[in-house]
C-alpha cells in the first residue's frame, strides 16, 4: 500500500507555519506528523500539497493509496482501523477526514476532496488535530508524552553523569552521544526526553516535559519549563515556556519567550522578548490569514508565531499575540506590531520590503553554516512565497 499525506483546509488556517512545508512537515511533541505516521505505520510517505511546493515533497503514486490527513496526529488505534479500509472508503470523526482509501486515477480529484462513491467509516479512537498554530504549543505536552513512549518502549537510556540534580530520572530518556553535566532535571511533571548528539550546558534548569531534538543545544543557566520542544541543530537559551522550535533555529542568549512557535531558520537576538499575557487577562487574539484579521484563541497566554528565515535585532519586543512571517528582519526599541507581513524589513519606525535578492542570499548564507546546499529548489520555494505574499505587504 502506499501512503500519502496530504493537506486539508487547515492548511491555511497554520499560516505563516505552512508556507514552506505541507501540514504533516511541523513538528509538535518530539517527532514532526509525517514522522510519526512513519514509524506506526513502518512505511515512508509523500505528500499531496500545493503546487508551488511540490518540487520539494513530490507526490509518489501508487495503484492502490492510502491518503492520510497530515493535520492528524496519528495513534495505534488510528492506525489499526486505517489498515482495515476498504477500497474507496473513508475514515472519519466528527467530520473530519482521517484517511481515504483510493485508487490513483481518483488522486486528482481528492486533492479537492471530491470523489464520488466514497462509504465512510467512523472511528472511536481518540484523533488530536492541529488546526491553529497556537494548537501547536497548547497540545504539545500531550504530544510529547505519546512520542516519548514510542520512541523509548523497549529501549534503554543512556545513563546521566553524577554531576547533574534528577527527579524522576525514570522518565528521563538519554540517545547515544548526548552530553549533560551540571543541570538541575525535573522529570516528574512530565518526560524529559535528550536526543542524539545533544547538549545541555551547566546549571539549565529544565522541567518536563521537554523534547531536545538531535544535534540541539541548551546553553549555560537556561530556564526551561515545559512543555517545550527544541527541534534538531538548535540552540536555546535564557527563559523558556511552553514553546516549540521546529528545528535549525537559534536563540541562544537572555530573553524570555512563552506560548509561542518558531519555525526553522531563524535567529532571535539577544534579550529578544514576548509577552504571552495580556495585562488585562482578556483572551489574546492572532492574526488569520484566512480571514486577514485578528481573531479570538480562546486562549488567556499566547505569544509569538514567527515564519521561517525570519530574524530579530537585539532588545527586540513582541507584544502578545504577535504573528511574523517569512523572511523577516525586525528590530529597533518599542513594542512591535501584531502582524508582520512576510519579507519585511524594519520596526516600530515602519517596515519595507525586504529584497529578494538580498534575502536569499542571506538564506544561502545560514544553509552554508549547517553545512546544507541552499539549491534552486529551495531558491525557487522562496521566491514563489515572496509573490505569493506581495498583497500582504501592500496592507
Amino acid at each position: 500500500m502506499n501512503y500519502i499525506l496530504f493537506d486539508d483546509h487547515s492548511r491555511d488556517d497554520l499560516l505563516p507555519l505552512t508556507y514552506l512545508r505541507p501540514v504533516a512537515d511541523i513538528r509538535i511533541g518530539i517527532l514532526t506528523i509525517r514522522e510519526k505516521w512513519e514509524r506506526l505505520l513502518n512505511v515512508k510517505t509523500s505528500s499531496l500539497t500545493e503546487d508551488y511546493l511540490s518540487e520539494k515533497f513530490p507526490t509518489v503514486r501508487g495503484d492502490r493509496n492510502i491518503l492520510l490527513n497530515g493535520s492528524v496526529c496519528p495513534n495505534a488505534e488510528l492506525v489499526d482501523d486505517i489498515k482495515k479500509l476498504k477500497p474507496n472508503h473513508a475514515l472519519v470523526k466528527d467530520d473530519i477526514i482521517i484517511a481515504l482509501n483510493m485508487k490513483d486515477e481518483d488522486l486528482d480529484s481528492a486533492e479537492a476532496m471530491d470523489v464520488e462513491d466514497i462509504e465512510d467509516v467512523l472511528t472511536k479512537a481518540d484523533v488530536v488535530k492541529i488546526g491553529h498554530p497556537w494548537d501547536i504549543f497548547r497540545l504539545n505536552g500531550r504530544a510529547i508524552e505519546s512520542d516519548f513512549e514510542l520512541l523509548t518502549k523497549g529501549r534503554k537510556s543512556l545513563k546521566l553523569s553524577d554531576t547533574n540534580r534528577v527527579i524522576g530520572e525514570e522518565n528521563i530518556f538519554v540517545e547515544e552521544g548526548a552530553v549533560v553535566e551540571m543541570a538541575n532535571l525535573n522529570a516528574t511533571t512530565g518526560p524529559i526526553y535528550i536526543g542524539k548528539n545533544a547538549v545541555i550546558m551547566e546549571n539549565s534548569t529544565i522541567r518536563g516535559p521537554f523534547a531536545l531534538c538531535e544535534g540541539s543545544t541548551v546553553k549555560m543557566s537556561a530556564k526551561i519549563y515545559g512543555p517545550t520542544t527544541l527541534g534538531p541543530h538548535s540552540k536555546l537559551g535564557g527563559e523558556v515556556n511552553n514553546s516549540v522550535i521546529f528545528g535549525y533555529s537559534n536563540k541562544a542568549h537572555d530573553g524570555f519567550l512563552g506560548n509561542s512557535v518558531i519555525a526553522e531558520w531563524c535567529n532571535i537576538g539577544a534579550d529578544t522578548n514576548n509577552s504571552n499575557l495580556k495585562n488585562s487577562y482578556d483572551n489574546v487574539k492572532l492574526w488569520s490569514y484566512t480571514q486577514e484579521t485578528f481573531i479570538d484563541t480562546g486562549l488567556q497566554f499566547c505569544g509569538l508565531i514567527m515564519g521561517d528565515h525570519s530574524k530579530t535585532g537585539i532588545n527586540t519586543m513582541f507584544n502578545t499575540g504577535t504573528v511574523v512571517g517569512v523572511n523577516v528582519n525586525v528590530f529597533g526599541s518599542g513594542f512591535q506590531r501584531n502582524f508582520i507581513p512576510s519579507f519585511s524589513w524594519g520596526g516600530t519606525k515602519g517596515f519595507k520590503t525586504y529584497n529578494i535578492t538580498k534575502a536569499l542570499d542571506v538564506a544561502k548564507a545560514v544553509f552554508a553554516r549547517r553545512d546544507i546546499e541552499f539549491d534552486d529548489v529551495e531558491k525557487n520555494v522562496l521566491t514563489d512565497i515572496y509573490e505569493i505574499t506581495r498583497s500582504n505587504r501592500k496592507s
